[in-house]
């Protein structure tokens, strides 16, 4: 530090305002005090799914189960950008099924842009579109799954897109995800709404729904709740 930096005031650096909110973090396995709980496995209040009722089976855990048919099922709230928690696992019965067909569902913000889940253990698949994928866009830093029918954690991160007055995109979405406290995704830019073939491209939107998908796997999830920033 030079003379001249000493003579300088402290002070003249310490900003004072505004005052930052106190949040209660969650102990075990709690949500933190500010988040909205969707689901908490009391039942499907905060969802609806194919003719506005859900079909997946809520079981005595506390989780919910997909019941393959019966369509993704999807918030009755909507969102921009937030921080969201769940955890999900992987049906044991893995006999016969491979690649995509092995555990898959999907975790989907804004009801467009995808997070694959998928049953990676021993089972190869595309890498754009293996667990923790951005489906189709983005490869994972890493394969962090715990061993098959345990449950699995994401966090994360979404940025929702900007659009100006003529619905053209300015700003893009950006997401960062966390497996099993891992950093798999870390502050990625979404191209684009996902799909299953082609590119993808942005369409002008506002707030949506957490949508999950059913792919005809039995894949549970539970303890689910979101922070909006």
């Amino acid at each position: 530090m030079s003379f001249a930096q000493e003579k300088i005031d402290p002070k003249l650096t310490e900003v004072w305002a505004p005052k930052v909110k106190k949040v209660i973090p969650g102990y075990n396995n709690s949500p933190p005090s500010d988040a909205i709980v969707l689901f908490d496995g009391s039942g499907f209040d905060g969802w609806t799914g194919k003719g506005d009722t859900v079909g997946w089976v809520l079981n005595e855990d506390g989780s919910m189960t997909v019941k393959p048919k019966t369509g993704a099922i999807k918030t009755k709230q909507t969102f921009g950008s937030v921080q969201l928690h769940l955890e999900w696992k992987s049906p044991l019965d893995t006999i016969g099924k491979k690649s995509q067909k092995r555990g898959n569902s999907g975790v989907f913000l804004q009801d467009r842009y995808e997070v694959q889940v998928l049953d990676n253990n021993n089972n190869e698949t595309y890498s754009n579109g293996q667990v923790g994928s951005v489906y189709k866009q983005s490869i994972p830093l890493a394969m962090a799954s715990v061993p098959t029918g345990e449950w699995n954690t994401y966090d994360i991160i979404f940025h929702q897109p900007e659009f100006d007055e003529n619905g053209k995109v300015v700003k893009k979405a950006t997401i960062t995800v966390l497996h099993n406290g891992v950093l798999i995704q870390d502050h990625f830019v979404i191209q684009g709404p996902t799909v299953y073939r082609g590119e993808p491209s942005y369409k002008a939107h506002g707030k949506a729904s957490i949508r999950l998908q059913d792919h005809g796997d039995l894949v549970s999830y539970r303890n689910i709740w979101i922070r909006e920033i």
